[in-house]
C-alpha cells in the first residue's frame, strides 16, 4: 500500500509508455515474421541449373 496518492502525470505518463512499448513489441514480431518467412522460403537455395554438369 503506497503512502502518497499516485499523481494524474504518472498515470497519463505509464498510459503512454504502456503504447509505446506495445507498438514496439508489435514492430518488432511482424519483422522476425517476416524475417522468418523469408528464410524458410521454397526460394531460398541453390538453383538445380548448378546440379547438371
Amino acid at each position: 500500500m503506497s503512502l502518497r496518492k499516485s499523481h494524474e502525470l504518472h498515470q497519463r505518463r505509464f498510459g503512454r509508455n504502456l503504447g509505446v512499448g506495445l507498438t514496439l513489441a508489435a514492430f518488432i514480431v511482424i519483422i522476425f515474421g517476416l524475417t522468418i518467412v523469408k528464410v524458410s522460403g521454397s526460394d531460398f537455395g541453390v538453383p538445380s541449373e548448378e546440379f547438371q554438369n
